[in-house]
This record gives structure tokens, sequence and C-alpha cells, in this order.
């Protein structure tokens, strides 16, 4: 999908931001509508089409998560994006599980979000563009070893790693590793892809 195919909306309640956000997506060739409150957006949603949704987490009126849990049930979907920057796993997981195409940390590189965005908008493609299917998915956990397994899965219950190290009695380094293979193997550009393909074969 092009980018005049579609409309960015974000959702931010600092002003500084949301135009600061707004404009390097717009400079980037993106169409954009800016919101100043995750309450003011959940109210037009249903009635948006060829939309993608870039919210922050933390706002004074309805968090970011709670906004993605909200549209989740639109049809047409918006795909959306999660910014913050206080993020961790559990928050990652959380949101994937709420629906988010994508949970992106501050700060960040503009090619992030514009990265982000466009991977977005392939669900408003296709819902099968770019989407790989559950077996697939399950052909690469195949090829995990049966530690890179439970590394995976503690991973996606939202475990730091010393957590991991600790429950499995192995060195936070030796965790690291099989994290790095575990992201490898299963070819996820990021933890949210990651935890993305777990949940989809529920894991």
């Amino acid at each position: 999908m092009q980018p005049d195919d579609f409309t960015v909306h974000i959702v931010d309640d600092e002003e500084a931001l949301r135009k600061s956000l707004g404009f390097v997506l717009t400079v980037n060739g993106f169409g954009v509508r800016l919101h100043v409150s995750a309450t003011a957006f959940s109210e037009i949603a249903p009635s948006l089409r060829n939309a993608v949704l870039v919210t922050d987490m933390r706002m004074p009126d309805m968090s970011g998560l709670d906004l993605v849990r909200k549209i989740s049930s639109i049809s047409p979907p918006i795909p959306s994006i999660i910014v913050t920057g206080h993020g961790d796993i559990p928050m990652a997981v959380e949101a994937m599980k709420a629906g988010a195409v994508d949970f992106i940390e501050k700060p960040f590189e503009e090619a992030v979000i514009i990265e982000a965005v466009r991977r977005a908008a392939e669900r408003l493609a296709d819902s099968s563009a770019g989407t790989l299917s559950v077996d697939d998915i399950r052909s690469r956990i195949g090829s995990l070893s049966e530690r890179e397994r439970q590394i995976l899965a503690a991973v996606v219950a939202g475990q730091p790693n010393k957590a991991i190290a600790f429950n499995l009695d192995i060195s936070p380094r030796t965790v690291e590793v099989h994290r790095a293979n575990v992201m490898t193997k299963m070819r996820a550009r990021s933890l949210p892809e990651l935890v993305r393909m777990s949940l989809t074969v529920s894991i």
C-alpha cells in the first residue's frame, strides 16, 4: 500500500511530541492527522477507513494500551503502533496481546517509526500480506533447541533476563546468547515481532 492510500493518526497528549512526529511522517510522504487525546480518537475510530494508529502509551485520559484494546474489535481493524518512553518486556507483551502491530521505545530513529508505519500499512493492503502462516512459524519454532524454546517461552511471558537466568539456573550472559539465537532462528527483526509470532501459535 502506497503512503497516499492511507492516513496515519497520531494520538499524543503532548503537543510538541505530537507535532514533531507528525512532521517527520509528513515529510516522508505520509498523510497525517493529529489527535489530542485517546478518548477523542476512540470516538471517531469506527468511522475511519485505511487508517494506521500511532499512540503514546502514557496519557491522562486513557493509556495507549487501553486505546488499542478498545478499538481492537473495530471492523475494518486499525493497525496500531504503541510508542513509549518507559518500555519493558512485560509491557511489550501486553501490547502485542492487545493487538498492537509494533511497540517502539523512545528515543527512536526516524527510520524505525517509518518502517513500523509501513509494516502496519501492509495489514491494510491485505490481512495476509507480510504475515507468516502458522505452519511457517511452527517450522521456525521447531528449529529451536529445547533450551531456546524455554528462553522463548520465558521472554513471551514477559520475564527479564535475570529472572530467566535464575529460573533456569544459568548465567544472564548465557540467556543473552540464547535470546540472540532465538531471534536469528525465528528471523524476528524485533522483540514485538518475536512476541507476535509466538502468540500466533500460542506457545
